[in-house]
Formats: C-alpha cells, structure tokens, sequence
C-alpha cells in the first residue's frame, strides 16, 4: 500500500536522512514530503537535496533553503551586497546550478489532500485564508501574542495550539518546541541538527492525520548521529 512520509527539518544531516528512510522501510512507489529546511547547519546539504530529488519528493521551502536561494538570485543579478554567512554561503557554494534552481522553486505551502493535509515550514496565522497569508511568516512563525500580533519567537502561545483546521497542518521550523502534537497541527522538527532526532509523520494511503490520542504511532524517529551545531 502507498504511503507517503513527511519528514522534518533534515538541515544537511544526510546519513540521519537515510536511517530514517530505512526505518520506516520506504519502497517504491511510497511518497516523501519535507517540511522545508533540508539545508545549512548539518555536514551534507547537497546530498540532501540529491536525494530528495532522486526519490521524487515534494518539499515546501524553509528559510533556511530560501536564505541560500536569495543568494543564488542576488549573484545571477551581479548584485554584491547581499552577505551570507559562512553555513548558507557554503552550501551556495556547494550546490550545482540544477540542485539550486531545483530548491528555488519550492512552494511555501503545498497541499497534500489524500491526507486532508497542508505542508509548510513554520506556521500559519490562524483564520487567514492561506493565500492571504504573510510569505515571510509562513517561513518563521513561532507563536501568537496576546493581542493577536504574530511572532518569530517562542513568547507568545504556539500558533499551532490555536489554529483549527482544516486541513491539518505538517509543519517544522521551531526545534527548540520540539514534537508538537496539536489536535490540527503537527510539528516535525525535533532538532536532528543540534543532536536531537529526526522525525517523520508516515500516513497509510487515503488516510487522514490519526487524533492526538493515537498520533505517536503513525511517527518515527532517529537519533541524531552526532551535534552537528550548536544554537545560539
């Protein structure tokens, strides 16, 4: 039976990548879904997106992969004033002209509705039809203030925990949050980068993002290998 499995932040860590892909046993015919961040920070961003684009997957653009893509696009223009730092500008470096026109062109949303199911890298403001939503925040939001203002931190209430779908949202970004299980949200990364794991959210054919109570059993993690960087 076709599956398809959304696997969180990977930020480069290829052989985590490819323990994960083994432990949830992935055939032919199975779908893989990213979350957005597969670069910067981990030791091998290109053969993460090699093998993401060997494998057929769809992925929605995190900020990272965006921050590398506006270099890449500010170099076509023979602009010099955008500076990158050393990791994103590594891995522009890395990346050949096919693996960066190939990330430029992720979506900042996709929707997958086999699933009932949306994918975007950080957050969505709840009651905001999604064509109307903020590009930047659909990239970096975190959490909600009290007064309803977004926010790319953690000092407000976790957009998820106040949005209502649907669709259910797959989503990553917010490592420091870790595992979020929201009853229409569900938060994928869990900090492989820093040391943590690598987690995927794997859903038989046709069928919907089980409920909370049951959720833990459609995931499946790995242990990071190693710290690969260590946040601010």
């Amino acid at each position: 039976m076709r599956r398809t499995v959304f696997v969180g932040d990977v930020h480069g860590c290829l052989a985590e990548l490819s323990d994960l892909l083994d432990r949830v046993a992935l055939v032919e015919g199975d779908a893989v879904c990213f979350v957005g961040d597969l670069v910067a920070r981990g030791p091998d961003s290109k053969g993460v997106v090699a093998c993401a684009r060997r494998l057929g997957a769809r992925a929605a653009l995190g900020n990272h992969d965006a921050r590398v893509v506006d270099g890449w696009r500010a170099a076509q223009r023979g602009e010099r004033e955008l500076r990158l730092g050393s990791e994103h500008g590594r891995v522009l470096r890395d990346l050949d002209e096919g693996e960066l026109a190939w990330l430029a062109a992720l979506p900042r949303w996709l929707d997958v509705p086999e699933h009932a199911a949306r994918v975007v890298h950080a957050g969505v403001l709840p009651g905001v039809p999604i064509e109307q939503q903020p590009p930047d925040l659909l990239l970096k939001l975190r959490s909600i203030a009290a007064d309803g203002r977004a926010l790319t931190d953690d000092s407000g209430t976790l957009w998820g925990a106040l949005y209502t779908g649907p669709p259910h949202i797959v989503f990553g970004h917010h490592a420091r949050a870790r595992l979020q299980l929201h009853a229409w949200a569900t938060g994928l990364d869990t900090g492989c980068v820093y040391g943590g794991e690598l987690t995927a959210l794997v859903l038989a054919d046709g069928s919907e993002v089980p409920p909370l109570e049951s959720r833990r059993d459609a995931l499946v993690s790995v242990h990071a290998r190693r710290q690969y960087y260590s946040p601010s």
